[in-house]
């Protein structure tokens, strides 16, 4: 039973009872179970709102076996997985189901209409119609073979499956999937080896079949639930991106208590909190669940909740004994609670009284209907003694009372009875129908009510008692109508479930007649039906009191089952042979793995999930009868000395008080308006600073009481004193108690640090108070924690391994007065590992015998090392294949329209009915923009668009995409145009004399933007770094290339256990390599077991953001992409960069500058987009004067750069390093001209190498004098761009030689290092970079900088035109921004500023190569020992 409205009271009324999902941090589990409909539904229909979206079958599988391994891997459980998917349920349950379907279907068919009559194009594809989720359907015996199929799959291939027993009831077991589960957890419990402290977790909604197990510990396991969302809100459907919450019913048990903890003093009788328990659940079901409607007026959130748990208080010290005695009802004691609590109708209708009084007074009559208001004059004629007997004839009458009162006041009581008997009719003949209200009527009401009651706790303590059985009502009765039930003598007929295509009939609409077989259809439609009356086309709803549709009772009316049988069964032997066969009821199956099993597993759809040719699985099936339990069951008591396990919560550990009050804790989105039960811990007395850091420091604890996380403590303090642990460098050691003191330094707070410790003392304080209702009152002492993120193994000098826990490095402050300070852990071993040191960097192996080189403190390891894949090529020619993007204004010119239409277009642009001054529903908007850029939420749409700091850059898509809208649709974008400052535009002003068929024109508009293929492309963070879509499409061709070579071998090694890192599921948290970095095109390898991405995989780093390696959207082959957090991976390429030393080229993921179609531009003379001059015409009039300089330039840019070049002093003297370059020898066929801006630049970079003493290549020295330096890798060699065609470099002049090196230094040997990026430097790289920025028409450098744990600085350059670079480390800031300045105009040099170079202006120099900048250490060092 999870109504939501239920989840939300009790969550804030015992605020403490949720805690989101921290895989490292939750309790250790035994049995998973899992009701399977909530899976399916969440998977096949994920936003009903959306009339246009549709599914495949083949994604709803994947997409229920991907939430499967989710939620097992979220768990882990030890023993049991069981799988629940809803069969047929008893026919108490399909009335609640025909209403759903019945009201979904209708829902579904008005949605279709809205969109038509707006005028949108609906997709030809039929629409998945979620009533295919019932038993019987095509549909559900498809899904029943793929998760037999799944499961097989898993448990053949799934090491972390194979120690589990995996049960599989599917919808042809009858029973609702939950309580098929509970018929589990009943059978078991009565198993005589049935370990009482068995832990359960239940994927579902249900928290009342939790607490009837009375199981100690049992958590339930949801999404996060959110209120106060927008309807139309799209679900999140990859269970990656959804926050699981843990419910605890161990801490529902001790709330419980805690509500009802007045009764221990007030009862005569033995206060029994498993009692209490039930009546609580007795409790519940009175407020609505899915087989008997709610008592009139008594809803939730009108506090019916607190009034059933006043009543109880009140009316059990006079019972001598429970309501509910393990799911059976004490009559009499139950008459005797109701007859309580029916002083609640009195006290409603008195509320109303005065309101139906003043109303008759406005309308003249008594009531609004005409009928009742009758019966209610007919009444009001008669006289006493009619009164009196017409009081008799109804049961709802008070008894009167013995003593004597005054004449007037009996005849008020006497009206007000009479008023509230009419008020009672009323209710009856309106919702029920009847014309008389009789003792007979109102006595089979109350009968059929509690027989209700009786039939629910049956249900869920005891499991089916009748398959036949329903309430045969919409609405319940008064309370003061549910009298004289004590001598009741409820019994139940067993009956047989339906069968599933009876459960069809009886639950389906006429709208879902598709879903049925042929034979049965016509009995939904055909007027000649004898069952066409229970198929209503149109019906209608009451909300009776409630505020949601969705609440509303359908009033449709109840199938006659006779008659449902005898009209199918004239149409049973028209059934095909595969229709037979799914209308029948199967056991149960428990699947379990066994290596002697080998056979192999048709697939019934090979082209998605492969056959299984080797499966190692056994199954075994369950009786249908086996899991039944008798009536008289009762459950086994908990065995209290072991009651509590390592992350079960409980509120046991720290003394304190309760009471309840409305504190307004915000448990969901916004302040609770009830009565919270607020925990206020008791103070012990005043504590000692320096005994309690004596006590805690560097040991282990638990925060966030009562939701445990383990914790170490780095630091106490108090309002004066800190005491801190010191810890050696690199170390998080845990220190023992018995051993010596944990090393600590004492420091005095200053003011500072004072305020700082008074903001923490109060935020502190106000998070336990406003989120879990903890009061923690004066805080004395703060204790400063780090908590616990995963464990890893680590050798000991013994030659013994143990499994060492780490700690997050983030230091956070709890009150002392919240610890908790001892618990117990357990930890499983592993057999698999992945090498952290080298050689083998990221090799996955398996730990051999090591008995004979342990005690060494040596493991031996056999590890699997593969070729990688060669990712140069695709590094260094990523310019090719990257996305081009140009501003606005470029965009606008090529499309002869202004700047403000493409910013405009490119967005939200909505067209509203009618026109501006005589709008037509102002609600009714279509929204006609592309849609490829978000301002708000800072998002864009990956080769579309790329924002910048600036301003928002577009790709030729985009350019092409708004050329055919604008020859298709170009009067909208006059009507943007001349309207500029509008935000809402009208079909009749853009269409004015098209008669009406402005709402055609949008549709078409919608049509044709909803079919583009760009509606298809995903929008990610503009922060989010990736690669474009043709760059990853080269990675995966060279990947495919790696994988048919098949080139691997396998090395057996001995190594340090330090250097391996073992994959274990505490490890959440735990990066493999904290000195690892992460940049685009990186490979790496997946080290999480148990996870969708199969363990030892290797990728590549197409995307990166924030933690998180990839982005929510990954533009590759489908199924290639995933995201992953730093913890599941090894950066295979760091320990490449580690271990050689090399500088792995940046990848560019900023925008960059189009050089497509701009010759015709008027440009900005300082833009980064200027067009390049490839013309040979144009070059060939370049001139330039004996002295090299060039005439003055028409363009800024050119006059700025030739005084840039002028002003460069070059000193010939006291030079150090290769010798000068010849003097360039002037072509003949250049003529006289001006130099274009990029020839200044390249000749610009030219004379900076030289002054900077940066090698370039040479000619080859002649007289057999030995090269300076070469290259003497072929892989450097190729990165190298080729000379441009058509120009060759010009032998040396006759006689040159190079100059002897200066005096004190030798000339370098041929195979001498290149020279480092920090030799030579010149003091003013960076000053050089601005002043060549400016020149380029670019904005200044951008420098950041970041100091590493070692203390060393790195630093980032940032140029405008999207280049960016990282510099090696250094001692200073000053020295980490010269060397990146230093780089920057390196690759400048290389690459131009972001636009191809020109042919050489001399001929006596060839076209400049990226220089070899030498082994550059990375950022963060790895140490390794």
């Amino acid at each position: 039973m999870g109504v939501p409205k239920f989840y939300r009271w009790i969550s804030e009324r015992f605020c403490c009872l949720s805690e989101v999902v921290k895989e490292h941090q939750i309790p250790e589990f035994d049995n998973l179970y899992l009701d399977m409909n909530g899976i399916i539904h969440q998977c096949s229909h994920p936003n009903d709102e959306d009339v246009h979206f549709r599914i495949s079958e083949e994604k709803i599988f994947t997409d229920i076996f991907h939430y499967l391994e989710i939620l097992f891997r979220i768990i882990k459980p030890c023993k049991v997985f069981f799988m629940a998917v809803d069969g047929v349920a008893p026919r108490a349950k399909m009335n609640q189901q025909r209403g759903r379907r019945f009201r979904s279907a209708k829902e579904a068919e008005d949605k279709i209409k809205k969109a038509l009559e707006k005028g949108e194009i609906l997709p030809t594809e039929a629409r998945f119609d979620s009533n295919c989720i019932t038993p019987g359907t095509d549909f559900m015996a498809r899904l029943q073979h793929q998760l037999e199929y799944f499961v097989n799959n898993k448990l053949t291939t799934d090491r972390c499956w194979q120690g589990v027993r995996v049960y599989l009831s599917g919808h042809e077991t009858p029973g609702e999937g939950e309580h098929k589960i509970m018929e589990f957890i009943r059978s078991e419990n009565r198993r005589p080896g049935h370990d009482p402290n068995t832990r359960h977790c239940l994927y579902g909604l249900d928290i009342m079949l939790g607490l009837t197990s009375h199981e100690p510990h049992f958590s339930l396991l949801r999404e996060e639930v959110r209120f106060g969302g927008k309807k139309s809100q799209k679900r999140i459907t990859a269970p990656e991106e959804t926050t699981f919450h843990l419910l605890h019913l161990s801490l529902m048990r001790e709330y419980i208590d805690y509500e009802f903890s007045a009764l221990r003093t007030q009862i005569g009788f033995e206060y029994d909190l498993e009692r209490i328990i039930d009546d609580w659940v007795l409790m519940g079901f009175l407020v609505g669940n899915d087989f008997i409607p709610h008592l009139p007026h008594l809803h939730i959130n009108h506090d019916a909740l607190p009034l059933l748990y006043r009543t109880y208080i009140s009316v059990l010290p006079t019972l001598g004994g429970y309501l509910n005695e393990n799911g059976h009802l004490n009559l009499n004691n139950f008459g005797k609670y109701l007859e309580k609590l029916s002083e609640f109708d009195r006290e409603h209708f008195s509320e109303v009284f005065v309101d139906l009084k003043w109303f008759e007074s406005k309308v003249g009559n008594k009531y609004v209907n005409e009928a009742a208001g009758q019966a209610a004059e007919k009444e009001a004629r008669g006289k006493k003694s009619k009164k009196r007997e017409e009081s008799a004839l109804c049961l709802a009458a008070l008894a009167s009372t013995n003593k004597e009162q005054p004449e007037e006041e009996e005849e008020e009581d006497d009206i007000f009875e009479t008023e509230f008997r009419q008020y009672k009719r009323t209710y009856y003949m309106t919702k029920m129908g009847v014309d008389v209200v009789s003792n007979e009527f109102l006595a089979n009401q109350a009968k059929c009510y509690v027989e209700g009651i009786q039939w629910i706790l049956h249900y869920y303590y005891h499991g089916v008692q009748s398959w036949s059985w329903y309430y045969p009502h919409h609405y319940a009765p008064f309370l003061s109508d549910v009298r004289n039930i004590a001598d009741l003598k409820l019994t139940f007929d067993f009956g047989r479930p339906f069968m599933p295509f009876q459960q069809l009939l009886a639950v389906l609409p006429a709208a879902s007649k598709d879903l049925l077989p042929q034979a049965y259809r016509h009995l939904m439609t055909s007027t000649s039906s004898s069952i066409i009356q229970y198929y209503p086309v149109d019906f209608k709803t009451d909300l009776n009191g409630k505020q949601q549709e969705w609440e509303a009772v359908v009033l449709i009316p109840f199938i006659d089952e006779r008659c449902l049988l005898a009209a199918m069964q004239q149409c049973n032997e028209h059934l095909t042979e595969s229709e037979s066969k799914r209308n029948r009821h199967t056991e149960c199956c428990v699947y379990t793995f066994d290596q002697d099993v080998d056979v192999e597993y048709t697939s019934t759809n090979p082209l998605q999930f492969p056959t299984i040719t080797h499966c190692h699985v056994r199954q075994t099936p369950v009786p249908l009868d086996s899991w039944m339990v008798s009536v008289d069951h009762v459950g086994r008591a908990a065995d209290r000395s072991a009651l509590y396990f390592c992350g079960f919560p409980t509120l046991q550990h720290i003394q304190h008080k309760f009471y309840k009050k409305k504190g307004g804790v915000m448990v969901f989105q916004q302040p609770s308006r009830g009565e919270n039960t607020i925990l206020e811990i008791i103070h012990q007395g005043e504590p000692v600073c320096e005994d309690i850091a004596s006590q805690l420091l560097g040991r282990p604890v638990f925060v966030n009481w009562p939701h445990l996380e383990e914790a170490r403590v780095v630091a106490v303090a108090d309002g004066e004193t800190r005491l801190s642990l010191e810890d050696p460098p690199g170390v998080q050691k845990v220190y023992d108690r018995s051993s010596s003191p944990a090393p600590s330094r004492t420091s005095h707070l200053s003011d500072k640090d004072y305020k700082d410790w008074m903001k923490d003392v109060q935020g502190n304080t106000e998070h336990f108070l406003k989120r879990k209702g903890i009061v923690i009152k004066d805080t004395a002492v703060l204790v400063y924690i780090q908590q616990l993120t995963g464990r890893k193994y680590v050798p000991l000098p013994d030659g013994s391994v143990v499994l060492q826990k780490q700690w997050s490095r983030q230091v956070l402050p709890y009150p002392y007065q919240t610890i908790v300070q001892t618990l117990e852990e357990l930890c499983p071993p592993s057999t698999i590992v992945f090498m952290v040191g080298h050689p083998y960097y990221g090799a996955m192996g398996e730990v051999l015998d090591s008995s004979d080189v342990i005690k060494e403190g040596r493991v031996r390891v056999v590890f699997n090392v593969p070729q990688e894949p060669q990712l140069e090529a695709v590094i260094h020619n990523q310019h090719k294949y990257s996305v081009r993007y140009s501003p606005g204004y470029m965009l606008a010119s090529r499309l002869d329209c202004t700047s403000y239409l493409v910013s405009r277009f490119s967005g939200s642009i909505f067209i509203g009915r009618g026109s501006k001054r005589n709008p037509c529903g102002e609600q009714i908007k279509a929204n006609v923009g592309l849609n490829l850029k978000f301002n708000k939420r800072n998002e864009e749409v990956p080769g579309y668009t790329r924002r910048t700091e600036k301003e928002w850059l577009y790709s030729s898509a985009v350019e092409d995409l708004l050329a055919e809208y604008l020859d298709r649709f170009s009067e909208v974008f006059d009507l943007v145009s001349r309207n500029s400052h509008d935000d809402v535009f009208y079909e009749d002003d853009i269409w004015p004399s098209e008669d009406h068929k402005g709402a055609q024109k949008v549709s078409e508009i919608t049509s044709w933007l909803r079919e583009h293929p760009v509606s298809s492309v995903g929008r990610s963070s503009c922060d989010l770094q990736v690669l474009d879509g043709n760059i990853v499409e080269k990675i995966e061709e060279l990947v495919d290339r790696a994988k048919i070579k098949k080139s691997s071998k396998k090395v057996r090694v001995t190594v340090r256990p330090h250097l391996l890192f073992r994959p274990l599921d505490q490890h959440l948290g735990v990066v493999p390599d904290p000195d690892a970095e992460y940049q685009l095109f990186d490979r790496v390898v997946n080290i999480r077991d148990s996870f969708t991405v199969p363990l030892g995989l290797k990728g590549t780093v197409v995307g990166i953001q924030g933690e998180f390696v990839g982005g929510l959207t990954i533009r590759c082959t489908l199924g290639r992409g995933y995201r992953l957090p730093p913890w599941s991976l090894i950066n295979l390429s760091h320990g490449t960069r580690a271990e050689t030393g090399a500088q792995k080229l940046t990848a560019i993921v900023k925008p960059q500058p189009s050089t497509q179609r701009q010759a015709s531009l008027n440009h900005s003379p300082r833009s980064p987009f200027t067009p390049t001059q490839n013309n040979p015409k144009q070059q060939g009039g370049l001139r330039t004067d004996p002295q090299g300089r060039t005439p003055t330039h028409k363009h800024n840019a050119s006059s700025e750069f030739e005084e840039l070049i002028a002003n460069l002093k070059i000193s010939h003297s006291n030079q150090q390093g290769p010798a000068p370059l010849p003097p360039p020898q002037q072509p003949s066929s250049q003529s006289e001209g001006p130099l274009s801006p990029q020839s200044f630049a390249m000749k610009g970079t030219m004379v900076l190498k030289e002054m900077l003493k940066i090698d370039s290549p040479s000619p080859a020295p002649s007289g057999g004098q030995p090269p300076s330096r070469r290259r003497s890798s072929k892989k450097l060699g190729h990165q190298a761009p080729p000379p441009a065609a058509g120009h060759q470099a010009p032998p040396p002049a006759a006689g040159h030689q190079a100059p002897p090196p200066a005096a004190g230094h030798q000339a370098p040997p041929p195979q001498t290092k290149p020279l480092p990026m920090g030799g030579g430097l010149v003091p003013g790289a960076a000053a050089e970079l601005t002043r060549v920025c400016m020149g380029l028409g670019l904005a200044t450098p951008d420098y950041s900088t970041m100091q590493t744990r070692q203390g060393l600085i790195g630093c980032q350059v940032k140029l405008s035109n999207g280049l960016v670079l990282q510099g090696p480390q250094c001692p200073s800031e000053h020295e980490a921004k010269e060397k990146s300045a230093l780089l920057t105009l390196q690759r400048l040099t290389s690459m131009g500023p972001g636009f191809p170079l020109p042919p050489p202006m001399f001929s006596g120099i060839r076209p400049m190569r990226p220089p070899h900048m030498g082994a550059t250490p990375p950022l963060f060092n790895q140490s390794v020992s």
